[in-house]
């Protein structure tokens, strides 16, 4: 049965972390941004969660605070009273998953945990929204995943990680069906190549969708390079 989270017309066009063009280039993962990129037509949008010392998922690309606001200090050792003062670009409360999933209530999010401990307070939270319908959690770690999917169960929709990725790559070269019971995820999320190695072709692509796996390419962010992924089959 196909999960929810892939219903619907393809291409999938993601806004990575909100919508952070124009006056809101420096607001990545705010709500501000993610109201933008909803407005400007995107149904999906991919952002990135840790979790505070108290258990609250914070969406936030990196493990701290300074890059993207005027906050200091590692988000898993602080609590959400501290996080929340932090202000992205100076002018908007970093946010958490909850005000999220609350505030665009008809929006598929592409998740992407980032660290260990926020692994149960990212299930808690969706448990909470009876979010599991519109969300794909994505890591590249693993045995993160794993522990998301033994926790959660068929009702959660994950990417590959790095080494289910790899093997898929691999089995686009070598014939694929050996490796076909390693490769665990519903959507294979990668760039279009690390450094000299071409990751995404068309070879790639027939294989995914041989075994009921989506493409996903990040980040895309010139035209050429969509048409070119999309002429190979790629589906987001």
């Amino acid at each position: 049965m196909t999960h929810p989270f892939l219903l619907g017309p393809r291409p999938r066009a993601f806004a990575h972390r909100g919508w952070h063009l124009g006056e809101l280039h420096d607001m990545e993962n705010s709500l501000s941004a993610f109201r933008r990129a909803v407005d400007e037509g995107f149904h999906y949008i991919e952002t990135d969660v840790h979790a505070t010392a108290d258990g609250v998922v914070v969406v936030n690309h990196d493990p701290t605070l300074e890059r993207t606001s005027d906050g200091r200090g590692a988000i898993r050792r602080l609590p959400w009273s501290a996080v929340r003062t932090a202000r992205i670009g100076g002018r908007e409360p970093v946010c958490s998953l909850d005000q999220v999933l609350e505030e665009l209530p008809e929006t598929f999010f592409n998740i992407d945990v980032k660290d260990d401990s926020a692994v149960e307070p990212v299930l808690r939270t969706l448990r909470a929204h009876d979010a599991w319908d519109r969300v794909c959690v994505a890591s590249f770690a693993e045995h993160r995943l794993t522990r998301l999917r033994n926790a959660a169960g068929p009702r959660l929709l994950t990417s590959t990680g790095r080494r289910s990725a790899a093997l898929l790559w691999l089995g686009s070269r070598w014939g694929g069906w050996p490796l076909r019971p390693w490769v665990v995820g519903r959507a294979a999320q990668v760039p279009q190549g690390f450094g000299p190695l071409r990751v995404i072709d068309s070879r790639f692509v027939r294989l995914a969708h041989r075994w009921g796996i989506e493409v996903h390419v990040w980040t895309v962010d010139d035209a050429t390079e969509m048409r070119q992924l999309l002429d190979i089959g790629g589906d987001g």
